[in-house]
């Protein structure tokens, strides 16, 4: 069976990490080399507060990681998660098409390449506002995306 790539987003407990952010990043790559995973990428994205409290912390630590694994693995791995004090919320993506794989990677590595893309993705203004995509529908509105 072929091993997938994966991106996963991890949002720690910002007080449980505190300043002692590589013990916490020791236990999440404990996790995924516990089973067979060949981190890829691992870094932190950002620390924010959060919309809602999640399980009573209204501070978060969003951590990013790719990796690549068989998909066996993957609920072994939430199982792991789950059990971690650490984590509170986790979502594991898999990365679909091959092509992708080396422009997520060499963006998740620096933080800059992430600025310059999303300048390079975003389509032009077209100079109609907001008003000028939404159109009225028999009393529905439509909402036209820039793409």
């Amino acid at each position: 069976m072929a091993a997938n790539v994966y991106e996963c987003m991890f949002l720690l407990d910002a007080n449980k990490v505190g300043g002692d952010l590589d013990g916490a990043v020791k236990q999440l790559h404990g996790i995924l080399e516990k089973h067979q995973c060949e981190v890829l990428v691992s870094r932190p994205w950002a620390e924010r507060r959060l919309a809602y409290p999640v399980e009573g912390q209204k501070k978060g630590l969003y951590y990013l990681t790719y990796f690549r694994t068989e998909g066996r693995q993957i609920p072994e791995i939430e199982k792991d998660c789950h059990l971690n004090e650490t984590i509170l919320r986790w979502l594991v993506i898999k990365i679909i098409h091959p092509k992708l794989v080396e422009a997520m990677l060499t963006v998740a590595k620096d933080e800059r390449q992430e600025v310059a893309l999303q300048s390079v993705t975003e389509p032009p203004d077209d100079g109609l506002g907001d008003e000028g995509r939404d159109r009225d529908r028999g009393g529905r509105r439509e909402y036209r995306s820039r793409d």
